[in-house]
């Protein structure tokens, strides 16, 4: 198992999360009303689905506890090619009702990266490396 083909996200309203990732660039069919969305991104897709009806879905007897505040501990990563990308995507994220955590600045490892959390809470970085490589499906290259 070296690979993951789904990341799903627990999402409270479909139709403002549909448009804030499709505003991003993230590219899907699903239209607003739609139960579930898949997002046909290069590489892993991202799926959202109603955050209540995914921990039915891990246990419809028990549902875990939906965490509704703090940081989980998981941060989701988008790596672009240059660093004007990192800020222009840090622009479309704050027009769009997303959170700049971190303004993009120059790292410790010389790169380029800053933080933003999305209309539901999860955390994403955004970098440039000058040292990176992508592959025919934009995927980072990690040697």
């Amino acid at each position: 198992m070296n690979r993951i083909n789904l990341i799903c996200l627990g999402v409270k309203n479909m139709d403002k999360s549909l448009a804030f990732f499709k505003a991003l660039g993230f590219k899907t069919n699903a239209q607003f009303g739609a139960p579930i969305v898949f997002f046909n991104n290069s590489g892993t897709k991202l799926e959202l689905f109603p955050v209540e009806e995914l921990a039915k879905d891990i246990n419809d007897n028990n549902p875990p506890v939906i965490q509704t505040t703090g940081f989980s501990g998981i941060t989701l990563a988008c790596n672009m090619k240059t660093k004007e990308a990192v800020d222009e995507l840090m622009v479309l994220v704050k027009h769009h009702g997303g959170v700049i955590i971190k303004k993009p600045q120059t790292t410790s490892w010389g790169g380029y990266s800053g933080y933003f959390r999305d209309l539901d809470g999860y955390y994403w970085e955004v970098a440039y490396g000058p040292m990176w490589k992508f592959d025919a499906q934009d995927m980072l290259i990690i040697d």
